[in-house]
């Protein structure tokens, strides 16, 4: 397998709306947790997103397993390589963005780096170095308020020099918008300077494939599926790559229940379980008693088994962000985030023993911890749901067939969980 492209992303279900994005675009894509191991079977594709569950974990750490799946990418023959990041930036000033930035240019010997997470389609712009969330600068919008990164700052070229060991410039849209040979000139001039990141405006689709043809210069770029979608358009202009019909992985009936778990607080989220309480039973776990330790993980398994035969179910540990604030402090943020993570994955553990083959899962953390604890080491990439959200199914899983969608957040419409359940049936 000689690869057309490979990237590495700092999550599972942004992995997922990468991988969605690059079938979209032609690209035959597979999706693997974490770096495959020698085993594993992958069929023929273009493209490979290596799943990391490294957004939030120590900086150093995070740095170990990108520059791992980095090495095994380029050994599948990948000239170019995405560190996929959040399209709403999720990071702290000590990472982990830039240390892995830094750390895969080293490796790459780039003089500079292509940085964006716009994707107009999901209303996640760059103007001036700022980051928009629809009309919202992004420490306006509601994501200023997200339990583990918030974010405070819109412009991010301060944000990633705070966090990065180079100087950091800007491509902005004047630049980017006379096109590829313009923004070349602009890129050396910045290098010249010493300046080894560059954060790129994107307003419009054609400002993403400019970027994706000036990054396929260089050995890695970084940013949101935005860039992916750039990077893939570039590849099948160029003939690097074969333009291929999207396969309808979820064709094959998966049989067994269905169920939905939700950690995410966002806004997007919130709602979204509200609207499912109409067509489904949805169980609101007591956060509280997850990080005290009480028996909430059996109960909610008491109460979906007692309901699973019947039709889908959603079990639920968002709040509001209020509520997270005050069980952040009264236990700290990490105490509180991993114990509800575990919470779900237990939950995840139990479900698929009662014979659930199709779960839908909300919120990246908390796709994290449930895939790990499944065990899942791929999927391959079935039709989207919902921009950002495809249809996946399990390659590899110790437990069968499964079929599973992993959303971020602040993807999908208001009835994302029943839609979700339709594609999959």
């Amino acid at each position: 397998m000689t690869l057309a492209l490979g990237c590495i992303a700092d999550d599972y279900t942004g992995a997922s709306d990468l991988a969605n994005t690059l079938t979209r675009c032609g690209l035959r894509t597979v999706q693997t947790i974490g770096v495959p191991s020698d085993d594993l079977e992958l069929p023929e594709v273009d493209a490979v997103v290596v799943s990391l569950k490294s957004r939030s974990i120590e900086a150093s750490q995070a740095v170990a397993k990108s520059r791992a799946a980095e090495k095994w990418i380029r050994g599948r023959g990948a000239s170019h390589v995405l560190f996929k990041i959040c399209s709403t930036f999720d990071s702290t000033d000590a990472g982990n963005i830039g240390p892995v930035m830094d750390a895969l240019r080293a490796d790459s010997g780039d003089a500079i780096v292509l940085v964006t997470p716009a994707f107009p389609e999901t209303g996640r712009t760059v103007y001036q170095g700022n980051l928009f969330v629809g009309s919202a600068p992004l420490n306006e919008s509601p994501l200023k308020d997200h339990p583990l990164n918030p974010m405070h700052d819109s412009n991010l070229v301060r944000v990633l020099a705070r966090q990065s060991r180079t100087k950091v410039g800007l491509a902005d849209l004047a630049v980017i918008a006379r096109g590829p040979d313009a923004v070349r000139v602009h890129l050396a001039d910045l290098a010249a300077k010493g300046i080894g990141a560059a954060i790129a405006d994107a307003v419009f689709e054609r400002d993403l494939e400019t970027i994706g043809t000036v990054a396929l210069d260089h050995r890695v770029s970084v940013g949101a599926s935005g860039i992916g979608l750039g990077l893939a358009r570039a590849l099948v202009a160029s003939g690097r790559a074969k333009a291929n019909k999207t396969t309808d992985v979820s064709g094959k009936p998966v049989g067994g229940a269905a169920a939905c778990l939700a950690g995410s607080c966002s806004q997007a989220t919130l709602q979204q379980i509200a609207k499912a309480e109409q067509a489904m039973p949805v169980l609101r776990l007591d956060p509280e008693q997850v990080v005290a330790g009480k028996n909430e993980t059996q109960r909610a398994l008491d109460w979906a088994k007692a309901r699973l035969a019947k039709g889908p179910i959603l079990i639920a540990s968002s709040s509001t962000p209020d509520q997270v604030a005050a069980l952040q402090a009264r236990h700290g943020r990490d105490a509180a985030g991993h114990a509800i993570e575990e919470a779900m994955a237990d939950i995840a553990e139990g479900l698929v023993k009662s014979g659930v083959r199709r779960l839908v899962v909300a919120g990246g953390e908390t796709s994290g911890a449930v895939v790990d604890r499944l065990g899942i080491p791929g999927f391959l990439v079935g039709p989207e749901i919902a921009a950002g959200v495809p249809v996946l199914r399990a390659v590899g899983a110790r437990d069968g067939e499964m079929l599973l969608a992993l959303k971020s957040g602040n993807f999908g419409g208001p009835e994302f969980f029943s839609d979700a359940l339709k594609l999959m049936e």
